[in-house]
């Protein structure tokens, strides 16, 4: 039995990259126009979150999102969650239809095919450059001054330790709130890390839960704020994280 289970986990895994690359290779024409010029980035946006439907439902994983706080649809906002699977990219994609860039490590560029659109519309960061850490608020900017949002997963990383609930935030998404007067929007992927880990022999088809948090204000904040906000996000996401476990 458990080798027809590491068979299936496999297979299972595999099947992942072949999803990933069959909507990204038939609508290649249309991504390809999108990104020609940055105002069809909605229109990306739009069929980003074509492929990561296809994906997370190609794998058996369907989603329920809950809300506590509505979006406004003229305001742009920096959108944070936990960050413990493969398939988190894609469920942030399907949360919101409001059109944001991700701020992500330049690694995920070596990705054949995701990596071709992954950087030439997202907004890249070095961890070990400071000029490329600069960059990043010019880049973010630009993009909010285009009416769109921003999304980082504030973790910088998987937690190597699988023990770990909500890894510490790292302060750059919260700079990037303040400096740009965003409001932070925290969110919690609650399923993710049962239903499809890095682990490799792990993991499920089955249900994926959202929870949209209440929203945290950054209006009249400074520099000297980071902290507050940075550690407000964090404990409203781990609150949730911890009430779901028990």
């Amino acid at each position: 039995m458990r080798g027809i289970k590491i068979i299936f986990w496999a297979i299972w895994r595999v099947w992942f990259y072949v999803l990933m690359a069959i909507p990204i290779l038939v609508m290649f024409p249309f991504l390809v126009l999108s990104i020609l010029t940055e105002s069809g980035y909605p229109y990306f946006f739009k069929m980003a979150r074509i492929w990561a439907k296809f994906i997370l439902l190609g794998m058996g994983f369907y989603y329920k999102i809950d809300k506590e706080q509505e979006l406004e649809s003229d305001k742009s906002y920096m959108f944070i969650a936990n960050h413990t699977s493969m398939a988190d990219i894609m469920l942030m994609l399907v949360t919101t239809r409001k059109p944001f860039v991700f701020v992500g490590k330049k690694e995920l560029v070596k990705i054949p095919l995701f990596g071709f659109f992954y950087k030439r519309t997202c907004i890249l960061v070095d961890r070990d450059s400071s000029r490329s850490r600069g960059e990043v608020f010019e880049r973010a900017q630009k993009r909010i001054n285009q009416g769109l949002s921003i999304c980082i997963f504030p973790e910088g990383k998987v937690p190597d330790d699988e023990s770990i609930v909500l890894d510490e935030f790292k302060n750059g998404a919260f700079r990037l709130a303040i400096e740009h007067q965003l409001t932070v929007v925290p969110i919690a992927f609650l399923d993710n890390k049962k239903r499809y880990s890095y682990t490799i022999f792990s993991g499920k088809p089955g249900l994926l839960r959202v929870k949209i948090l209440s929203f945290i204000e950054t209006n009249a904040k400074t520099k000297t704020d980071i902290n507050e906000i940075r550690e407000s996000s964090w404990s409203v996401i781990h609150k949730e994280l911890i009430a779901f476990q028990k």
